[in-house]
């Protein structure tokens, strides 16, 4: 059953050079019924991570879209769009992306003069890479990455080791040993998410983790519903492309100004890790990335949902100044 849009958001859906259905939430009307509004000149794309879908931003949509424009896609094979028999690679997810941006650039007034500032979450993050080694920076402002790092396996190339490669998925043993978990016990596999991304569950302080039962439960199902909704088996299949994918050198490609997000309680990567992309965004330009650690995990949007839309939008008014 489709999910309905969020509150403020609505659903449309553009179609892939393949033919796939793309289904994207955004903030403001497209088509035939779009009239001229100052906040097109500003888009926030949000791009989910591994398994979730344009919903993980419930906390985000209304606070970002007061001034700016806001599109939420779901990747192929999540939320809303459709469901097919390959194009389980990160290099499809970015090619599905720049589709995406070539529909938006025509679909209300305004939108083909639009700055647009995306926001890659965990593969998210890594679909963005993709795209600026396959087409380059040219349709964007600036870059926002959230809590991933450039390489999940452990590598002997570069000195990629446990201080930067992914805490529970780095090589060839681990990342098989999650692929059967996802097919074959997948609600395990769900809960197991939520215990690695959410800061409180993988590293509870309780002093300050002032959270009611309640409320816990009600996250885990919120996201483990979520995952559900995927074709567990061509989740795993795009597990084993995401997993070996090294984008270090893709990345110092990128021109605009670029911010890293990352929870100092997450439980997917070391913040070494992620610091390495600031470190090579800034190998060849200086001073052109930044990082932002927040106290919280993998999911830092939806622990501290604040923080993290008042710096998105700071950001994204420095990138269109």
């Amino acid at each position: 059953m489709a999910t309905l849009a969020e509150p403020g958001m609505q659903y449309e859906h553009c179609r892939a050079n393949d033919g796939c259905k793309l289904a994207f939430q955004t903030s403001l009307p497209i088509g035939s019924q779009a009239k001229p509004d100052s906040r097109c000149g500003e888009c926030i794309l949000l791009l989910h991570g591994f398994s979730g879908s344009s919903e993980y931003f419930t906390r985000n949509f209304a606070a970002l879209s007061k001034n700016h424009w806001v599109v939420a896609p779901d990747m192929r094979g999540h939320g809303n769009s459709d469901r097919t028999r390959g194009g389980y690679h990160v290099a499809r997810l970015a090619a599905d992306l720049r589709d995406l941006v070539a529909y938006l650039r025509t679909s209300r007034p305004g939108a083909e003069k639009a700055s647009i500032i995306p926001v890659g979450c965990s593969i998210g993050a890594a679909v963005l890479w993709t795209y600026v080694e396959l087409f380059g920076c040219d349709d964007f402002r600036g870059f926002v990455f959230v809590d991933q790092a450039p390489l999940q396996d452990r590598s002997p190339f570069d000195d990629w080791g446990p201080s930067k490669a992914h805490l529970g998925c780095f090589d060839e043993a681990s990342m098989q040993a999650a692929q059967r978990d996802w097919i074959h016990n997948s609600a395990d596999a769900h809960r197991g998410l939520v215990s690695s991304c959410l800061g409180y569950r993988y590293a509870p302080e309780p002093e300050t983790d002032d959270l009611s039962e309640e409320r816990r439960q009600r996250d885990e199902e919120f996201f483990t519903r979520i995952s559900a909704q995927c074709d567990q088996t061509w989740l795993a299949r795009l597990l084993a492309d995401h997993t070996r994918y090294d984008h270090r050198e893709a990345i110092e490609d990128i021109t605009v100004p670029t911010l890293v997000m990352a929870g100092r309680r997450t439980g997917c990567f070391p913040l070494e890790g992620m610091k390495e992309t600031v470190r090579r965004v800034e190998s060849g330009r200086p001073g052109l990335a930044r990082m932002s650690i927040f106290d919280s995990g993998h999911w830092l949007f939806y622990e501290d949902p604040d923080r993290f839309n008042s710096e998105v939008a700071d950001f994204v008014d420095h990138c269109s100044t």
